[in-house]
């Protein structure tokens, strides 16, 4: 089994990591952006709701975050591991998972932490932006973003280090390179 959490900050290329990694161990990779975005264009009660969060550059409050990953973690699909993607991204997350796996009999193999320079992020997600259309990618969404996620996320990189199990990687560099420098961090052997 493979259980494993991809981090850095928004623009990192966790998303096009995480499919590359979902792919090469037969496991689901859990994008909690994905999961917010096929709500929000599906016009759900919940996306209307996620959308509002989104345009503001905020995270999404935890019990809708917690009840989407819950229910998305019990599918037969991940039931002999997964990849998440977006999720934890607060302590209250962190223990919410945590029990959330405990439940399973399971837990957290890898925290893959991918580190990138500010300017290169700001370059990818402006890139995104044009490419995809996407209107929760302004200059000052972004800025913002990247501002929550040193406030909220982070933090949560100091609780996975503590149990042996991040693994930092840089995220520069092309798709293939960055890939096998995941690939080799997943190989080695948890810290506890």
């Amino acid at each position: 089994m493979t259980r494993l959490l991809i981090m850095g900050p928004p623009g990192a290329g966790k998303g096009t990591q995480a499919e590359l990694v979902a792919k090469r161990f037969g496991v689901p990779a859990i994008s909690t952006g994905d999961i917010f975005r096929a709500n929000i264009a599906a016009q759900t009660p919940l996306g209307v709701e996620v959308k509002k969060y989104i345009d503001g550059g905020e995270y999404v409050p935890d019990e809708l975050t917690n009840d989407l990953v819950r229910d998305r973690l019990a599918e037969p699909d991940a039931a002999e591991g997964f990849l998440l993607d977006g999720f934890p991204r607060t302590l209250s997350q962190v223990e919410f998972l945590d029990q959330t796996l405990a439940s399973q009999g399971t837990e957290l193999d890898h925290v893959i932490v991918l580190t990138v320079d500010v300017d290169e992020v700001v370059k990818r997600l402006h890139k995104r932006a044009v490419e995809e259309g996407r209107t929760d990618d302004s200059e000052e969404v972004i800025r913002r973003r990247q501002e929550v996620y040193l406030e909220q996320t982070a933090p949560l990189i100091a609780v996975y280090r503590d149990r042996g199990l991040v693994f930092e990687v840089e995220g520069l560099g092309s798709v293939e390179e960055v890939a096998a420098r995941v690939a080799d961090a997943i190989s080695q052997p948890p810290q506890h």
